[in-house]
């Protein structure tokens, strides 16, 4: 294998160095649990980087969210260009799981919109990992969830050389069975088609395709080419072809699961007429029934995924394959931002049972439905082998199980932590005011943390009216808008930014020199140590970054939050003296980063744009809504790839057609397509 190797500009700084070589040393010597407790700007990821490059071990890095999990996937592939890094979260841009309320006796079909490009991805990490050790995933807790075993993965697979002699029917009926179609029009990703002597196929997990020339029926030629231009890259000896979809079973194994649904489906019914529950029995076997015709018949079913323990031959409370068993037996995992992932991954499969259970006791699922689940928290850590809890505000758990916490307190920049000053409620607002001045006179931004919603947008208006640029974020804005809303925030558009806790964990605001905590003595978990911790980090990123709490007392958290960021200070204050370094707010050139990609994003979602419209006629009623229905699908694919500017540039446009069609009026003639 390739061995993994850090391309950086960068090499350790701060406590970097020292982090890297104790977690490394720690993972050879065979330590299953450590903890990097890292300060927010410390550079927590490069350091990841570097103890992935010590030990040469495949490594799954979970985080929280799709966002985090994004941010943390580019940031590797810079780090390490030369070997594999994939990303594997879930691919649904929409999803309604199936469900049953008996208090109302509501049924709600399983809906759900599966996003393309993710699903590429997804399928790339598993194709990686089984042909080569130098991978890295960043994962969400989708990696918790069910999929098809890594032994019958591999065994579903077409492989294929220059001078192989093969029955070119049975390779393109062995391309259906991995879940390809054929479509010998348009060649597009998952389809294949025929032409003449010349098969081309368009791997679900990859950007280009093959094409495999025949004569007769021997393979005379290999070519990888781009299926839009048609351009040939290079000539391959062989070739692989994985499936299509992470959940696929060979036919054999489908039609040996049948006599088990089946004598299951006899054990339930008998169960519901003995408890004299007649319409349940008879709804489980007309559903049922209808799912193993299909199953014989086409070898797939709708709900398939429910019978997936039958099929993978697993007994009843038998844990599912997940994509970490994909992973060698001796690997790397980073839990980022521990505290929070933790806690989610052990949640999954309470609220996942639960809904099942409604299905199955009502009689809509039979009970093999129930082992298609997530892992249990116990599974989960059963199965990882060396494993990092990364996280500023570590939890008692992970601290508790690690053989060692290894701290990075010294930013790369010499910046501190803020400092942090205590003052009562009374008279806040005016003593807000005059704090935030001083830092719109400096040209910094401002934070202030409520406790609801009403409060973040009433707070939002007060100041409003006090001619001061402001605006407010919480769980009710789209993430679209966020992300405009942050990018505005850096740019200077306002000073002033409102909300409650989604300005923690992940958030990147260099320009944000004053944070305001209201109500800060409040008992809860917006007021906790972990929270307030993380809300201090915010203004870590700033040379005159201050905090300012307002409180009636002094809450066991916040001393604990003023204790441990005073100590900081104090070891990092040493450090800069010690070496001569002066803190330098962290310079994140606004143009480069977020006025060029805004600008690129733009060009390129009003391209998308003017090529959708030229194929309507925005005049006609008809025409008008086809096109607005193109558009809204365009910017919910940008928006699943957390391209929120392209996203956004696309609903701006859907608002100005939709007020055209009210109004009626006609388009200037500098608008093309129309």
């Amino acid at each position: 294998m390739k061995p993994f190797e850090v391309v950086s500009p960068f090499q350790p700084a701060g406590d970097q160095g020292k982090a890297i070589e104790a977690l490394a040393k720690g993972i050879k010597g065979g330590d299953k649990f450590q903890v990097l407790k890292g300060v927010t700007g410390s550079g927590k990821t490069f350091t990841m980087a570097k103890i992935i490059e010590a030990v040469q071990m495949p490594t799954l890095v979970v985080s929280h969210n799709k966002t985090l999990a994004a941010q943390l996937f580019r940031e590797f592939k810079g780090f390490f260009p030369h070997n594999a890094v994939e990303y594997f979260v879930s691919y649904y841009d929409y999803y309604q799981p199936e469900a049953y309320v008996a208090s109302r006796d509501l049924y709600i079909e399983k809906d759900a919109s599966v996003n393309e490009e993710i699903e590429r991805l997804r399928l790339s990490a598993t194709r990686s990992l089984m042909e080569r050790r130098d991978v890295i995933i960043v994962a969400t807790v989708s990696c918790i969830y069910g999929l098809a075993t890594p032994e019958v993965y591999k065994r579903m697979t077409a492989q294929f050389s220059v001078g192989d002699t093969v029955d070119v029917d049975r390779l393109l009926r062995r391309f259906v069975e991995l879940q390809y179609e054929r479509n010998d029009a348009v060649l597009e990703r998952a389809n294949f088609r025929r032409r003449g002597d010349t098969i081309e196929i368009f791997p679900a997990y990859l950007e280009d395709a093959y094409r495999i020339d025949f004569d007769w029926d021997k393979i005379e030629r290999i070519r990888r080419f781009d299926p839009v231009s048609g351009r040939i890259f290079e000539d391959l000896d062989r070739a692989m072809i994985y499936p299509a979809k992470q959940f696929v079973i060979p036919q054999d194994m489908v039609l040996a699961a049948l006599a088990e649904i089946k004598q299951s489906l006899a054990e339930r019914y008998k169960f519901f007429i003995n408890a004299g529950k007649i319409p349940e029995a008879e709804r489980l076997k007309t559903r049922v029934e209808y799912d193993i015709e299909m199953l014989q018949e086409m070898g797939y079913c709708t709900g398939i995924e429910n019978y997936s323990a039958p099929m993978a031959g697993r007994k009843p409370g038998e844990a599912p394959d997940t994509l970490i068993d994909y992973l060698p037996k001796e690997h790397l995992t980073f839990i980022d931002e521990s505290h929070v992932t933790l806690s989610q991954i052990g949640a999954m499969y309470a609220g996942d049972r639960s809904r099942k259970t409604s299905l199955v006791d009502y009689g809509f699922r039979l009970p093999c439905a129930l082992d298609n689940r997530p892992l249990r928290y116990d599974e989960f850590e059963a199965r990882l082998d060396k494993t990092i809890f990364v996280s500023a505000t570590p939890g008692k758990t992970e601290v508790e199980k690690s053989a060692r916490v290894v701290e990075q307190l010294i930013r790369p920049t010499g910046l501190l932590d803020p400092e942090i000053e205590v003052r009562p409620s009374e008279g806040q607002m005016e003593d807000i005011y005059a704090e935030l001045q001083k830092r719109i006179k400096a040209g910094e931004r401002s934070l202030i943390l409520t406790l609801t919603k009403k409060m973040a947008e009433d707070l939002t208006n007060y100041l409003s009216g006090l001619g001061l640029k402001v605006r407010y974020i919480h769980s009710e804005v789209e993430t679209i808008e966020r992300v405009e809303i942050l990018t505005q925030l850096r740019s200077g558009d306002f000073d002033i930014l409102v909300g409650i806790n989604l300005l923690r964990e992940g958030i990147d605001l260099p320009e944000v020199s004053f944070i305001a905590i209201l109500d800060a003595d409040k008992i809860g978990f917006l007021r906790s140590l972990t929270s307030l911790v993380q809300i201090i980090g915010r203004a870590a990123r700033n040379a005159a970054g201050k905090v300012i709490m307002y409180a009636d007392r002094m809450s066991e958290a916040m001393e604990k939050a003023i204790s441990e960021t005073e100590r900081r200070r104090a070891l990092q204050m040493e450090y800069n003296k010690k070496h001569g370094i002066t803190p330098a707010t962290v310079k994140k050139a606004i143009a480069d980063i977020l006025t060029r990609r805004a600008e690129e994003d733009k060009i390129d979602a009003n391209a998308s744009i003017e090529v959708l419209k030229k194929a309507y006629n925005i005049l006609v009623p008809a025409q008008r809504k086809k096109l607005l229905q193109a558009l809204e699908k365009e910017m919910m694919e940008h928006a699943g790839q957390l391209e929120f500017e392209q996203a956004a540039a696309i609903r701006d446009e859907i608002t100005r057609i939709k007020q055209i069609g009210v109004s009626g009026n006609n388009l200037s003639g500098n608008q093309p397509g129309y």
